[in-house]
């Protein structure tokens, strides 16, 4: 089996390379990750400039693809054949926070593995629910050095083992989270849905030395909505959410509705 390891945290993010050394117990692992962060990029491919791949070494002396695109990129790149040998599985991560309801559409965690299922290789994003002391702000790096993510990188692989085993359906992505505990204190694993993300956003307006005006957009960590059977809901139970993803976000239920609408 070869498996192709990206993420959205930059190539020499350790969860990433705790990813990779954990997979290679399953067969042949490629990473392809982006050169710098690219946390809450969301689905990107970039069409309007030349994308440039080069070889990096990894903290453990290993070798990986590093790319100037984003996380979307980097798999895309892989499977037109910057990777040369057929590519089975596309695992992106460890992102160090969870990502859950409607972060799924700003991650670029979970948008890599979006770009392979539409390159027709099963994806998998795996993330963390990190500790809040190392929450400083949406999207931060701080605390990686010390994060342990020995269990999140197990629970990659047996994910999947299965998914390899027992194959997703067509346009289905896995999202996968797991709770910041020991690996004997997990709970299980639980099949879930999405719950719902409340963001705390904040417009933070300066000016710059000549009086224009710049913005950052700040706030506080967003929190979830603890219901049971949501990704939320079971991360903080203590139970591994993985949470089955479609491409195809057409709202059935709407269009019946709109059916009903009188047109011209």
């Amino acid at each position: 089996m070869h498996i192709l390891v990206t993420n959205d945290d930059g190539v020499q993010a350790p969860g990433l390379l705790a990813l990779a050394q954990e997979l290679r117990k399953l067969g042949k692992v490629t990473v392809f990750a982006p050169d710098r962060n690219w946390s809450a990029s969301g689905h990107v491919k970039t069409m309007d400039r030349p994308l440039r791949a080069r070889e990096v070494t990894l903290a453990d002396g290993t070798t990986a693809l590093a790319t100037d695109g984003a996380p979307s990129d980097s798999v895309a790149l892989a499977l037109l054949g910057v990777v040369k040998e057929k590519i089975d599985l596309v695992v992106s991560g460890i992102n160090p926070h969870e990502n859950i309801g409607h972060d799924v559409t700003y991650s670029g965690t979970v948008t890599a593995a979006m770009e392979a299922v539409i390159g027709g290789v099963p994806g998998i994003a795996i993330s963390l629910n990190s500790p809040e002391e190392f929450r400083d702000s949406p999207g931060s790096s701080t605390g990686h050095g010390v994060l342990d993510y020995d269990t999140a990188a197990s629970v990659a692989r047996q994910v999947a083992e299965k998914v390899m085993a027992e194959e997703l359906p067509e346009g289905v992505l896995l999202n996968v989270n797991v709770p910041y505990l020991k690996e004997d204190e997990l709970k299980g694993f639980m099949i879930t849905r999405q719950g719902l993300r409340l963001y705390r956003d904040a417009l933070d307006a300066r000016k710059d030395p000549r009086g224009k005006p710049y913005y950052w957009i700040g706030g506080q960590f967003p929190i979830g909505v603890l219901e049971e059977g949501t990704d939320y809901g079971a991360i903080k139970a203590g139970y591994v959410s993985i949470t089955p993803l479609q491409l195809d976000l057409t709202a059935r239920e709407a269009m019946e509705v709109m059916k009903k609408w009188k047109w011209k």
